[in-house]
């Protein structure tokens, strides 16, 4: 049992003073407020809940910062994706591994403590099936066991080229699986994570360029109940390409003849109607938004104010990983809208409240439900994913309430995180993940043939 004992934490029911954590076992099981602390209670100044990535590709992580030079042609989202699958196409799986490893003891160190883990390569360097189907998805599940982060499995079903069931490129072979090769796929990387506490597994069909109608029919009872992610109008040609195989944009087709609903979880969703925002919203399926990565692939900006006013849900990833933070995904969001409406302050909840806090709170909601947690947040019963901020940090020196998370979020962001739990273990201290650099030097030795 860990007692914890912190002068100010976010609860469910907002800040409180004073409170009292005890956690056993991984998962919360006491919480009081207003507690004096007691002897061997571990004290900090300042408690808030750790976030989830809900959409990550860990292997990309690798190539960060190496497609920032231009081509002979304009680059675009289709140039950076070759530079892309060249890479994917070398990696072995201890690659993966030690890549992962590292790109979840940053996660962690910024403050997210869950990653829904978007796994789509997962075949030999040929494009044959290891051994073991899940050879690829066992290393994920090595790199978060030995990170101490949460788990969240999506194995993708990748097995066409572009929309109506063209046939793969060459650039896309580690990718692609049949049904049947998926459905032992799904065996085996439930298999891989068996052992992992508070991991689960859901599916992830790649995109409706990359499946079919029918497969996409087939496929969805393999999640067995659990979450289901999809990429979907991230890209302008994306949508134009779906117009012309359908008579639908992405996110239409999807609402019109798919199952979405709680479960679901739209990655991206940059590309959207008036009509397409507010029946996504009504559908009370998350928008998986990783901001960042959308900056960076020149995608566009999510509809985020209009979404946001029809109730929709979103959660925030670190998709490509070309850096991580729950506080830079969280002001790339809000800054993009600001840059859209020319206005300030846009994803707030109305007059008077924190800009920050409405951002946290739906970031956290919206997390919970893409990667189907029972709850998230301090609170009892929950995973005790926990993440105290540095209080004399000059963003957050004598700030209280909502005010830390502007402080955070806007002026701060990892440069205040000290310490994490994860799972009731603190695997940060002093901002520092405890295999940081352990995690940096095999990186670092793994990354040195690519970059030569």
């Amino acid at each position: 049992m860990t007692r914890l004992h912190f002068a100010s934490a976010l609860l469910p029911s907002g800040w409180c003073d004073d409170v009292q954590v005890i956690v056993g076992d991984g998962t919360i099981t006491a919480i009081t407020a207003g507690a004096t602390p007691q002897s061997g209670d571990e004290r900090h100044q300042l408690a808030i809940p750790g976030l989830a990535s809900l959409h990550s590709h860990a292997f990309q992580r690798g190539m960060a910062g190496l497609a920032e030079m231009r081509g002979e042609v304009a680059d675009t989202f289709w140039t950076w994706r070759e530079t892309m699958y060249r890479f994917a196409l070398t990696m072995t799986p201890d690659d993966v591994e030690s890549v992962a490893t590292l790109l979840y003891a940053e996660m962690l160190e910024r403050g997210f403590t869950r990653v829904g883990e978007f796994h789509y390569l997962h075949h030999d360097p040929g494009g044959a099936p290891y051994a073991n189907p899940a050879e690829m998805a066992a290393r994920i599940a090595q790199a978060t066991e030995a990170t101490g982060i949460g788990l969240t499995l999506l194995p993708s079903f990748y097995a066409h080229g572009s929309f109506g069931g063209a046939a793969p490129r060459a650039g896309q072979r580690r990718f692609i699986s049949s049904i049947d090769q998926f459905a032992e796929l799904m065996t085996a990387s439930r298999k891989a994570v068996s052992s992992l506490r508070g991991a689960n597994v859901g599916i992830a069909p790649h995109s409706l360029r990359a499946v079919t109608p029918d497969e996409l029919t087939a496929i969805v009872p393999l999640a067995e109940g659990g979450p289901v992610h999809i990429h979907a109008a991230e890209q302008t040609r994306e949508v134009e390409d779906c117009v012309a195989w359908s008579g639908r944009r992405p996110v239409e087709w999807l609402l019109d003849h798919a199952p979405v609903d709680q479960r679901w979880c739209l990655i991206h969703a940059t590309h959207m109607t008036a009509t397409e925002t507010t029946a996504l919203a009504a559908s009370g399926a998350v928008a998986g938004l990783c901001p960042l990565t959308e900056a960076s692939l020149g995608d566009g900006i999510f509809p985020a104010r209009e979404y946001c006013d029809a109730g929709g849900r979103f959660g925030i990833g670190t998709d490509s990983n070309i850096l991580i933070g729950v506080a830079d995904e969280l002001r790339q969001l809000e800054y993009g809208q600001r840059l859209k409406h020319r206005a300030r302050n846009m994803l707030s909840r109305g007059p008077g409240v924190s800009t920050g806090r409405a951002l946290f709170d739906a970031a956290l909601a919206g997390g919970t439900q893409a990667l189907a947690q029972a709850c998230g947040g301090i609170q009892q019963g929950a995973r005790a994913d926990i993440v105290s901020l540095d209080t004399s940090h000059p963003s957050l020196a004598e700030r209280r309430g909502d005010a830390i998370l502007d402080g955070f979020i806007f002026a701060a962001g990892a440069d205040a995180i000290d310490c994490v739990w994860a799972g009731g273990n603190k695997v940060v201290e002093g901002g520092r993940h405890r295999l940081r650099q352990k995690a940096r030097d095999r990186f670092n030795a793994t990354i040195r043939s690519f970059v030569a």
